[in-house]
């Protein structure tokens, strides 16, 4: 005697044809999730792609700002640091320091000059503790040269910027920086409390 084939058990009321339906139209829905899934993960990327064009082109805009802060600070801190009682007869925007030999590299926006110390400045469109204690780093980087060149002036640290916030402005004096700020049509140079700090 041969084997019984069972059949599945349908939900009732249920037949193979309504069965068969039922999941051909979960197929199609399948599809239709699967296309959509492909068209959200294809505009994400878009969506990145863009905010990554856009980072870029306010990294560039931010940049061109802070060349024309700098461009305007610059020409006239000679004359400001002279009233303060500091003397440069050099003036040089954009120095760069290299030494392959020893891994010494950095720039310095501008650079204030005599026989006997240097200024360096680091202008940025809004200053931060970030870009006070990269400063700090780019001093210790100058003493460094300096002493492996022969150079044995003093080094003194300046931050300006259009905003500095009161926060950071307390922390580049705590550093031993002048801070250079905006006032009315021109600018002010702040000497931080008892000696500025020298390298």
């Amino acid at each position: 005697m041969g084997k019984t084939q069972t059949l599945p058990d349908y939900p009732r009321g249920l037949d193979f044809e309504q069965v068969w339906a039922a999941l051909m139209e979960n197929r199609e829905l399948q599809k239709e999730t699967d296309r959509q899934m492909k068209d959200t993960d294809r505009q994400l990327k878009e969506t990145d792609r863009q905010i990554k064009e856009m980072g870029k082109r306010f990294g560039e805009f931010n940049n061109r700002i802070g060349e024309v802060v700098e461009y305007m600070v610059a020409p006239n801190l000679q004359e400001k640091f002279k009233k303060l009682g500091f003397v440069f007869q050099r003036i040089n925007n954009n120095t760069k320091f290299a030494d392959e030999k020893n891994d010494i590299f950095f720039e310095v926006d501008v650079l204030l000059e005599n026989g006997e110390k240097a200024m360096l400045v680091e202008i940025k469109t809004k200053l931060t503790n970030k870009y006070i204690d990269d400063h700090v780093d780019r001093l210790f980087k100058m003493r460094e040269y300096a002493d492996l060149h022969g150079d044995k002036r003093s080094f003194l640290g300046a931050v300006a910027s259009t905003i500095i916030p009161d926060n950071i402005k307390k922390y580049a004096f705590s550093k031993g920086f002048f801070v250079v700020e905006p006032s009315g049509e021109t600018f002010n140079i702040i000497a931080p409390r008892g000696k500025p700090k020298e390298w």
